[in-house]
Formats: structure tokens, C-alpha cells, sequence
């Protein structure tokens, strides 16, 4: 797989595949214990890795600890593959619900630190991400705290998710930051604006989560309805029947234009990702090793100007984020 790098004016960039994996969904947010297949998903760790996807993303809130468990013992024996990536500064305050609290003080930071490391059975972590700052703690304390343990040796590199450009460019300053992660789709623009041509000038790599819409955009969900038991999305709002109903010729759309090129919806939607900058590297989550294999394959997809125009010029989503 072709390569990209994440934090190209640190001392010591972070090489990794140009689409990565997010395993949350593993283990949180996109279904009960009963639709938990931990055997397939470490599976399909395993596959990434062979196929040249190294950067492995999780985080201790999902689950919550689950997740990293389940990285840890995908990983295991294959530790030098992987560029491996967590966060901290999110709490869950009700499983049921997803209710997430914040706590990005330095005392957190640090604990969460060590628990990630021993869950995830690894001497450091690659890319340490703040989950979301706390507005209760100065993002100065919590990247400060962060950068105390690139200096311990714990962590290689800082990451930061979903911040403003002031958050970014505060946290940049204190110490230098490798990635910033935010949602990022061919329905989700917001990083355009800003974010991503800041990232682009200062070296800082750009990682999109969601970026198939959650899965909206490969044209599987045709319906609000199409959500089983502890799926997240059967309560988002750009999942209600009247929202998906209305967003269905935005992923038409994006079938039409896979449909010219021999690719599926969601190569193609991962394709336009990277047409972004060389520092883009979204990370889909799957459960799957068939979906793994059709997401690496974007990598292959070549956007025609035509492709990349009607693309861009796609209609906004109806429905909020969350």
C-alpha cells in the first residue's frame, strides 16, 4: 500500500499506510455484546496489517477498555507492523445511553497512559491522542501532561481530535502536534474551512473518522430502520427515515460516479478523502475482512477531474452530527 506521513517537522515522522483502521465499532457504539465477534475482528487486525494497514486506532473509551484489549491481543507477536494509535480524555458516564464525559486533566492523562499501555500489552504508543478537550482544563495542561510522557519515552508522538483552529493552534504551541483527527466525508466538510489548511502548512497530518458517513455512503442503508440493537446510528439524526430520505441522492450520486470508474461507493468516497492532501489518511472501521479488503483498494482509485468536480459539488447532508 502506498504510504503517507503524519507530523513531517517532528524529529521522527510517523510512517503509515494512506487508509488506516478504526476499530471502535469492534466493540462500542455499533452494536450489543450479542453482535460482538471478537475472533473475526482480531482477524481482521490481522488482515490489515498484511495488507499494508498499519496505522490501528482505538481508544480506552470505547468499550469502554474492551477495545484496547481486543488491539492488544491482535497485535501481539506483531508489534513492529503496526503504528499504533490511542486516546485519552473521555469518560464513559452511562453505557446505555453513550453518555461521554470529559476529563482531560494532567492526573487523568497520566493514569490513562498507564492502563492503555498495559491493556494494550505495549511498551509505548506511537500517536497519544486528547479524545476531546476538556473546557474545565486549559488544553495547555492536558498537552502539556502529554508531552511530559514523549519524554518518558511512553509515547512517540501527540495527537489531538475534533478541536477548533484556537485549540489546535494553542495545543501546536506547547508541544508539536502529529495528527489532528476529526469526522471528515463526502457529508461531513466542517475540517475543509480551516483545520485541514492549517494542518496541510504546519506539517500535521489529518485523519477522518467516519469517513464512509457511517457507512451511509457505500449505499447499504436505504432506510432509518436498517439499525439493530445498540447501534448508535438508530438514534442519530442523520438517521431518521425523513433524514436518510432525503440524503439518498447524495449517495446515489456517489454510486454513479464508483459505477464510471469500476469502483464501489465506498472506495470511492475514501478516494476522495485522499484527493484532499498527501496528509489525509482516513481511518474506516469494519468488522469485516471483506470490507477491509474493499476499503485498502481505495488507495488504487484514481478520481478523474470530472469524478473529483461532481464530487465536490455534492449537496450538504441534511441532519446534525449527533
Amino acid at each position: 500500500m502506498h504510504t503517507r506521513t503524519l507530523g513531517t517537522t517532528l524529529d521522527r515522522p510517523l510512517t503509515v499506510g494512506a487508509i488506516g483502521l478504526g476499530c471502535m465499532g469492534m466493540s462500542w457504539a455499533y452494536g450489543d455484546s450479542a453482535t460482538r465477534d471478537d475472533t473475526t475482528s482480531i482477524a481482521v487486525i490481522r488482515r490489515a496489517l498484511d495488507l499494508g494497514v498499519t496505522l490501528i486506532d482505538t481508544a480506552d473509551v470505547y468499550g469502554p477498555f474492551l477495545n484496547e484489549e481486543l488491539v492488544g491481543r491482535a497485535i501481539a507477536g506483531r508489534r513492529d507492523l503496526v503504528v499504533l494509535a490511542t486516546k485519552v480524555g473521555l469518560v464513559v458516564e452511562d453505557a446505555t445511553t453513550y453518555r461521554i464525559g470529559r476529563d482531560g486533566s494532567p492526573d487523568h492523562i497520566r493514569s490513562g497512559c498507564e492502563a492503555s499501555l498495559r491493556r494494550l500489552g505495549v511498551e509505548h504508543i506511537d500517536l497519544y491522542q486528547l479524545h476531546r478537550p476538556d473546557p474545565e482544563v486549559p488544553i495547555e495542561d492536558s498537552i502539556g501532561a502529554m508531552a511530559e510522557l514523549v519524554h518518558a519515552g511512553k509515547v512517540a508522538a501527540i495527537g489531538v481530535s475534533e478541536v477548533t483552529i484556537d485549540e489546535l493552534r494553542r495545543a501546536h504551541a506547547v508541544h508539536p502536534v502529529a495528527s489532528v483527527q476529526s469526522e471528515m466525508s463526502l457529508w461531513t466538510r466542517d475540517p475543509l474551512t480551516e483545520i485541514l489548511p492549517w494542518c496541510e502548512a504546519n506539517g500535521v497530518g489529518f485523519l477522518p473518522f467516519a469517513p464512509l458517513g457511517r457507512g451511509f455512503l457505500t449505499g447499504r442503508y436505504r432506510t432509518g430502520s436498517d439499525f439493530g440493537t445498540g447501534d448508535f446510528r438508530a438514534s442519530n439524526p442523520r438517521f431518521t427515515d425523513e433524514a436518510v430520505a432525503a440524503n439518498l441522492a447524495l449517495a446515489d450520486r456517489v454510486g454513479e460516479v464508483a459505477a464510471s470508474l469500476d469502483a464501489t461507493s465506498g472506495q470511492v468516497a475514501l478516494a476522495w478523502l485522499l484527493a484532499q492532501g498527501e496528509n489525509v489518511v482516513p481511518i474506516p472501521g469494519t468488522k469485516r475482512i471483506a470490507y477491509l479488503e474493499e476499503n485498502a483498494g481505495a488507495h488504487n482509485v484514481v478520481l478523474s477531474p470530472e469524478a473529483l468536480a461532481a464530487l465536490n459539488d455534492l449537496p450538504a447532508a441534511v441532519g446534525q452530527r449527533y
